[in-house]
């Protein structure tokens, strides 16, 4: 827990011993049945006192803004960004535990892997027993486990803005009119985006009305001769911007805390509909548009459009022939599987070009929002930027899109800045799981021990204390079906063909246990290892280092990640 914090939680036990003129002894905290439902795992944890935690009215205030798809590539176009990472601590080993749009949230919010909170894919696939999406997320009991939950019994105002969870959508009624999705549990102020606002334009949001209900707002697509000014203030993220702003500064001065999730649906792609005469797959504000005619112009925040190049993208164009996995059979010997990258590689240097720059002009919106999110908030408040997962644009020749395990698509930028945070570089590792731990943490909550991550708050105060030395990363393979949102089809992308694997990250090297059996039923296990003799996944020397120490270690800790239950799985990243 940050030192200030801890200090204020001390000074008010000791008010109270004082009072009383006794002996206090907190006994262990347990948490609250509801998010323990059915879960062995969940038992009572020593932890401090959720209501300890209330005595004092100067808990800090807690801002997280999550991104979509965002390659690190494009951090340094970003202002106010850039501006973060030099006043505040900048993970360098940040990472997610699925580099897969619903999965990574699902394991967000509720500080779990995908292997507990069983939410695998995008879609629910089989509606009796979804693998994904939000009919997954609630059926397994995600919604009473959300880290929000406990935020709001520490005494926290909650609150959401922007993209939830996949398929978290209006259904259409029997009198023919859409019906708002369900309430969900654990947030104050509910101002979810729907999923029209993957095209930037025309979609609907949800708010909670006087009753707590959750109620649509229409938010139409300007017409096509309105001003820009007029387009833009309709454009997902200035409107995600706007009812940020609008939660800040109505509980800003409350002697309450407050929390709250900012999630942009850039830079994600847009999928089949758009504004009209606008036809990038990845359509930026116009304030910040190309001008006809012109591909290198435009927006691209703190680098000129022009000066983006494909030497940007690291490991761009690599040939994949040395990247084939390795079997590893009795004795330690070792033979050529078969590849899994075996899709035609469709995304032209043109494209790429085109799109990385589309990419770079996106998430200028973002850039301003942060600012002003920033100077809404103050000083005193925590802020974080990060991302649900990266994107992979022309590296390891799958062309456009993410789900695999390399850097492009699982390492995030993980920016944090506040009171106490002193400024620089981080080397632990962390991963998105170690989120809701975090903000349980600076909150004085309870952290329930069905969660996988762990805590960095410490390291905010303190840089050079020991944490995480290694990441894991799962994924499940599953074939698309409708309504997946990953395609990123307008880029080539190849999301289902990378097979079901779990992995280990560590300084010296990647491992990866494919699964190529794409049945569901048999398994086939290949490795890829990698040593980053090159700052990519340059060729697989699983066959040549597999019995070094380093691999020999990395394999230990993957063997006993397969399943892990939750103490196993954070033990294993230290």
């Amino acid at each position: 827990m940050n030192p200030k914090w801890s200090a204020l939680l001390g000074a008010g036990l000791l008010a109270v011993v004082a009072l009383i003129a006794g002996l206090l002894v907190v006994g262990p905290k347990t948490v609250a049945a509801g998010s323990a439902a059915a879960d062995p795992s969940a038992a009572p944890v020593e932890e401090p006192a959720a209501e300890l935690a209330a005595t004092t009215d100067e808990r800090p205030n807690m801002v997280l803004i999550l991104m979509d798809d965002f390659s690190l590539e494009l951090l340094r176009t970003m202002p106010e960004a850039t501006r973060m990472a030099a006043e505040g601590a900048t993970y360098q080993n940040s990472f997610v535990i699925d580099s897969l749009c619903c999965p990574s949230r699902a394991a967000l919010l509720t500080g779990q892997t995908p292997h507990h909170t069983k939410v695998l894919t995008n879609t629910q696939n089989d509606p009796e027993h979804p693998v994904g999406g939000w009919s997954a997320f609630q059926r397994y009991g995600n919604v009473e486990k959300q880290f929000s939950i406990g935020l709001q019994e520490a005494g926290y105002t909650t609150g959401f803005v922007g993209k939830y969870i996949n398929a978290y959508e209006a259904t259409i009624g029997a009198d023919g009119k859409r019906v708002p999705p369900p309430k969900v549990p654990g947030w104050d102020s509910w101002n979810a985006l729907l999923g029209g606002a993957y095209g930037g334009w025309g979609y609907q949001t949800t708010y909670l009305d006087g009753a707590g209900e959750v109620q649509l707002h229409n938010h139409p697509q300007p017409a096509r001769n309105a001003s820009v000014p007029e387009k833009d203030a309709a454009y997902a993220t200035n409107v995600t911007r706007d009812y940020a702003l609008d939660f800040i500064n109505a509980h800003r001065d409350e002697e309450e805390p407050y929390f709250l999730e900012i999630a942009a649906y850039g830079p994600h792609s847009r999928l089949g509909h758009h504004y009209p005469g606008l036809d990038t797959w990845f359509p930026p504000a116009f304030a910040d548009q190309a001008p006809a005619g012109d591909p290198a112009g435009g927006n691209c925040g703190r680098v000129e459009c022009a000066d983006l190049t494909l030497k940007d993208l690291v490991g761009y164009g690599d040939d994949r022939s040395d990247n084939a996995p390795t079997y590893l059979g009795r004795g330690g010997r070792t033979s050529p599987a078969p590849a899994w990258r075996t899709n035609k590689v469709s995304l032209s240097d043109e494209t790429a070009l085109s799109q990385y720059r589309d990419r770079a002009r996106m998430v200028q919106s973002i850039d301003r929002m942060i600012t002003q999110v920033r100077e809404a908030a103050g000083e005193d408040t925590y802020i974080m930027l990060t991302s649900d997962n990266g994107f992979h644009l022309g590296q390891h020749q799958l062309n456009g899109g993410k789900g695999a395990p390399y850097d492009s698509d699982t390492r995030v930028p993980m920016v944090v800045v506040g009171p106490d945070v002193v400024p620089g570089k981080r080397g632990q590792f962390v991963n998105n799981i170690d989120l809701a731990p975090t903000f349980l943490d600076i909150a004085g909550a309870p952290t329930p021990s069905y969660v996988s991550g762990s805590s960095f708050a410490d390291t905010l105060s303190r840089p050079r204390l020991p944490g995480g030395r290694y990441a894991f990363f799962e994924h499940t393979y599953a074939k698309s079906h409708p309504g997946e949102v990953d395609l990123d089809s307008g880029s080539g992308g190849t999301v289902d063909i990378i097979p079901s694997y779990i992995a280990v990250r560590g300084s010296q090297g990647l491992l990866v246990r494919f699964d190529l059996d794409k049945s569901w039923k048999g398994t086939d296990y290949a490795y890829e290892l990698y040593r980053y003799d090159r700052p990519w996944e340059d060729r697989n020397v699983f066959a040549e280092d597999h019995a070094k120490p380093y691999a020999r270690d990395l394999m230990r800790r993957l063997n006993a990640y397969e399943g892990c239950a939750p103490a196993v799985c954070r033990a294993l990243t230290r």
